[in-house]
């Protein structure tokens, strides 16, 4: 699998694409890679009501960058599963040798 075309470099930023489970029994990312949608799996507890889920998404990718949560923007697919997150402060080699590791890569 090619972890890599889930990341991308956007200027300064890094995007990473996201396949979004709201309503798991926990949270978890990265949870593992959607090959046909080429995006790194993430489990929310929140339910995809009244913004949770996206809040809960940002404040977990913020803390598993170790940066603010201002930081980290939901670019596109704000009320669908499928969502481009854009993350400032994280350079594109740091964030691939971070999810790779993760997911045993």
């Amino acid at each position: 699998m090619n972890y890599r075309d889930a990341l991308l470099q956007s200027g300064d930023d890094v995007q990473i694409s996201l396949d979004v489970s709201p309503g798991s029994k926990k949270t978890v990312f990265p949870a593992g890679y959607n090959e046909w949608r080429n995006a790194i799996e993430c489990r929310i507890k929140s339910p995809a009501t009244e913004g949770k889920a996206n809040a809960e998404i940002i404040k977990t990718i913020a803390d598993y960058f170790s940066v603010k949560k201002s930081d980290v923007v939901i670019v596109s697919g704000a009320i669908s599963g499928q969502k481009k997150i854009k993350i400032s402060g994280v350079s594109l080699e740091d964030a691939l040798e971070r999810v790779l590791g993760d997911l045993g890569e």
